[in-house]
């Protein structure tokens, strides 16, 4: 394992990471979980729309045009943070209709796993953002997750019993969690938010904004938390994620509030939990970000 991973893991960042799951609200739903036979071609579901797909049993071929085209072997897992054309076929030329069967159905096939992303929160268009058009998780030594959440979803698809397809998206759902996860872990340079998460300078001052977000962060103050002038950490972190200080404890902070809004929690009460002394500064503050009214968000009428 790399010094880098091993700092990463080390430090306080992954509970940032893991509040930012939390607040965005991901829930998965499983369209395809099935053994494909036969001569068989798998397409887009829809564009546009988080998903992943993910090789159960054997292997198949991915092309998606003027990105990459590769061998998915059992359990690798590739992620459409914005759903692009691409086809998947068996590896080998296979005879006879494409035919989908469940997994204990005699005869060889491809297991193949599809699924939707969706979150209830809309700042998690920014997560999205900062992430390539597809990427490729592979299984092996350095994924152990994959081997164990594939263990689990193949256990539940070869002999399902009452609530297996509640399991089975659960599962999913820490499947792409976990993808996001490895790959930040692995691309800390790349600009954006998630490089805030995996920076062995910043990663103390995300911890501390996600901890104390009604607390009056100032520039001065974050770089202190950060042990540097304020000069060097207003250009770090800019350099890191492409925003200032100040706009990630704004962004920060609007996020945090349309998550207690959704819960039910009042404008006032919102407002006060994430450091604005006005009703009036947070409510303008709240519209600018997601263009629509606390209230509205409030009122699940967004």
């Amino acid at each position: 394992m790399s010094n880098c991973m091993l700092l990463l893991m080390q430090s306080p960042n992954m509970d940032a990471f893991s509040e930012l799951i939390r607040v965005f609200r991901l829930k998965v739903t499983i369209y395809h979980n099935a053994k494909v036979c036969g001569d068989w071609l798998i397409r887009e579901h829809s564009q546009s729309n988080t998903c992943f797909h993910m090789a159960t049993l054997g292997a198949c071929e991915l092309e998606v045009p003027g990105h990459l085209s590769c061998i998915l072997n059992a359990g690798d897992l590739v992620i459409f943070p914005r759903e692009l054309p691409h086809k998947m076929v068996p590896v080998g030329q296979q005879v006879g209709p494409q035919q989908h069967k469940k997994y204990s159905a005699p005869g060889s096939g491809v297991g193949m796993l599809c699924g939707q992303v969706m979150f209830e929160h809309s700042g998690s268009q920014k997560l999205l953002g900062v992430l390539p058009p597809v990427f490729v998780v592979s299984n092996s030594s350095q994924t152990p997750w994959l081997k164990h959440l594939l263990d689990l979803i193949l256990e539940e698809s070869f002999h399902p019993t009452s609530a297996s397809d509640e399991i089975v998206d659960r599962l999913s759902e820490l499947l792409f969690t976990y993808a996001l996860r490895d790959y930040f872990i692995h691309n800390p340079q790349e600009p954006g938010i998630l490089a805030l998460y995996g920076h062995p300078k910043l990663s103390k001052v995300i911890q501390a904004i996600h901890q104390q977000p009604n607390y009056p962060w100032t520039l001065e103050a974050l770089a202190s938390s950060a042990n540097q002038s304020r000069s060097t950490f207003a250009e770090t972190f800019k350099r890191a994620c492409g925003w200032t200080a100040m706009q990630y404890v704004t962004w920060w902070r609007m996020q945090l509030a349309w998550s207690k809004l959704r819960s039910g929690e009042s404008v006032a009460e919102v407002s006060e939990a994430v450091g604005y002394n006005s009703e009036a500064s947070f409510s303008r503050a709240f519209s600018k970000e997601f263009s629509v009214s606390a209230g509205k968000v409030r009122r699940h009428q967004d």
